[in-house]
């Protein structure tokens, strides 16, 4: 579980978050909208230590972060909006087996956590290819099985499909149904829901470094109609073709 209580957050002058509470259980698959600039990246990079908090705290399973920085980094994977950020590592396995080895695990174990990883996101067997000679979406599989080789109770995605084409968007959403299936939880980072709504839980938006909404989805026509609502103005990007999960289907959807 990632629980963080009042948290408060600036940058100079700028207030980027303003006592944001959110409790977010093992195995749930949040969506975390908001516009640019709503605090959303700020609020995911606390969950793992990535930044710390003046005012407020952030636990990981009941453990305060800046108790146990190496455990909320394990329990709690990160994949940044570019992929690029996060690579160490010219090759695609050794950039994989750059967190396991930072554990200390033996070679067996990061070898299997490897292989492992990057059969999750269907990269098996590309150990030795270099990094930067990969498409936008082979890149963001990459940064995911980093993520993966980890064994994270939870996996924060921050807009991971910016700049992916349909079939690299198609393949990330075919990992996260996967890991969504297997117990992983997940937090997508996005102002832009049609990804992403029909595997969601949850929605959470921000606001000007609040929480402006946060309302579960897919129960029942009526409780979508609420979030739709909850969510407009908000700066984020809710589809009028988009069919809700718990929507009956119109002609329009159909057509």
């Amino acid at each position: 579980m990632i629980e963080t209580r009042e948290l408060v957050c600036r940058y100079g002058d700028a207030t980027a978050l303003d006592g944001v509470s959110l409790t977010i259980a093992d195995g749930e698959f949040v969506v975390l909208a908001g516009a640019n600039g709503s605090g959303k990246t700020t609020l995911v990079r606390q969950f793992n230590g990535l930044e710390t908090p003046e005012e407020g705290d952030v636990l990981v399973d009941g453990t305060p972060v800046e108790d146990d920085l190496v455990g909320a980094r394990r329990r709690v994977g990160m994949v940044f909006q570019n992929p690029r950020d996060q690579f160490v590592a010219a090759t695609i396995g050794e950039d994989v087996a750059f967190g396991p080895r930072n554990l200390g695990l033996d070679a067996d174990e990061i070898d299997d956590r490897v292989a492992d990883a990057l059969a999750a996101v269907g990269m098996d067997g590309r150990h030795e290819e270099r990094i930067d000679r990969l498409s936008g979406g082979e890149q963001e599989r990459v940064a995911i099985a980093g993520a993966l080789a980890m064994e994270p109770d939870h996996l924060v995605l921050d807009e991971p499909f910016t700049g992916l084409d349909e079939p690299a968007r198609e393949s990330v959403l075919d990992r996260l149904r996967a890991l969504r299936a297997d117990g992983t939880g997940i937090v997508v980072v996005t102002h832009d829901l049609r990804d992403v709504l029909a595997l969601a839980d949850r929605v959470v938006a921000l606001a000007d470094g609040k929480v402006a909404a946060d309302a579960r989805v897919g129960a029942d026509a009526e409780s979508a109609a609420a979030v739709r609502d909850a969510l407009s103005g908000l700066g984020v990007r809710v589809p009028e073709s988009q069919r809700w999960p718990g929507e009956a289907a119109t002609t329009n959807d159909r057509c």
